[in-house]
C-alpha cells in the first residue's frame, strides 16, 4: 500500500488551509516512498511550491476556473468516455462495488470516479492491484495531463506522473481520441451554464456530507499527520 496515492489525493483536492500546512509533510511522504520518478518529483515541486507561497483563495481561485468550470478538465473520469450517455450509471456502480469489495466505504457526495477519490481507494489497496487500476484510468489521465500542460499549469506535473506510472504516454491512441474533443473556455459563463445544466446524481451513503475535505485525507496520511491551522474567516464557494 502506498501513502504516496494518498498524497496525490490530496493535491488534487479544493485547496484549503490544511493543505498549505500539510505540503511540507506531502513533499517528504513522496519522496520517501519514491513511487514517482526524480523527475516527476522534481516537475511537481514547483505546485508544492505554490501551496506554500501562494494565499489560500488564489490557490480555490485557481483550482476553480481549471476543474470547476471546465469540462474537459474535469476530474470525475468517466465524465470523459461516457459523457451524459446511459452507460455512464453502471459504470458509478461497478466502481462503488469495487471500493465496497475493498474494504472501501464512499462518505461523500462526490461520484465514485472523482479522481482524488479513486487515489484514495488505490492507497489502501495493495501495489499491483493499485497499479492495475491505474492503468485501467491511464489514457483519460494522461489526456487530462496533456491538457493542463497546454495551459501551463502546474497542475500537469501531477497528471503527468501518475500517468507515467500508468505506462501511458500521450501519443497513445486512446489518449490522442480523447484529445479531439476541443478544450473549454471557463471564462464563456453563458456555455459554462448550458454545458453543466443536469440533474444531480448523488452515489455516497450520505448526501449531507458533502465533498471530500482534504484535512480527512491528509489526516489518514499516516505517520505524517497534517498541521493543524485555523479556516479561513470567509470562505469561497467552490
Amino acid at each position: 500500500m502506498a501513502v504516496t496515492y494518498k498524497a496525490l489525493s490530496a493535491l488534487l483536492s479544493y485547496p484549503s488551509q490544511d493543505l498549505k500546512a500539510a505540503t511540507g509533510e506531502i513533499r517528504e511522504v513522496l519522496h520517501r516512498e519514491k513511487l514517482l520518478s526524480a523527475s516527476a518529483l522534481e516537475a511537481i515541486e514547483p505546485l508544492l511550491a505554490d501551496f506554500e507561497a501562494m494565499d489560500v483563495y488564489e490557490l480555490q481561485e485557481r483550482f476553480v476556473l481549471l476543474f470547476d468550470r471546465s469540462r474537459t478538465l474535469s476530474l470525475n473520469l468517466f465524465e470523459h468516455v461516457h459523457g451524459e450517455s446511459r452507460e455512464r450509471g453502471p459504470a458509478m456502480v461497478d466502481l462503488l462495488e469495487t471500493y465496497r469489495a475493498g474494504g472501501f466505504e464512499l462518505a461523500s457526495t462526490e461520484l465514485p470516479d472523482h479522481l482524488p477519490i479513486l487515489l484514495e481507494f488505490m492507497s489502501t489497496q495493495p501495489e499491483t492491484a493499485a497499479r492495475e487500476i491505474l492503468q485501467d484510468a491511464g489514457h483519460i489521465i494522461a489526456a487530462l495531463a496533456e491538457r493542463l500542460n497546454r495551459r501551463e499549469s502546474p497542475y500537469a506535473a501531477v497528471l503527468a506522473g501518475l500517468a507515467e506510472l500508468a505506462g501511458e504516454a500521450a501519443s497513445g491512441e486512446l489518449v490522442q481520441e480523447l484529445l479531439k474533443v476541443a478544450d473549454d473556455d471557463p471564462e464563456d459563463l453563458e456555455a459554462l451554464d448550458e454545458i453543466w445544466t443536469e440533474a444531480e446524481v448523488v452515489f455516497g451513503p450520505d448526501p449531507n456530507a458533502g465533498c471530500p475535505v482534504t484535512r480527512d485525507i491528509l489526516a489518514k496520511m499516516d505517520p505524517i499527520p497534517p498541521k493543524a491551522q485555523p479556516e479561513p474567516a470567509v470562505a469561497v464557494q467552490k
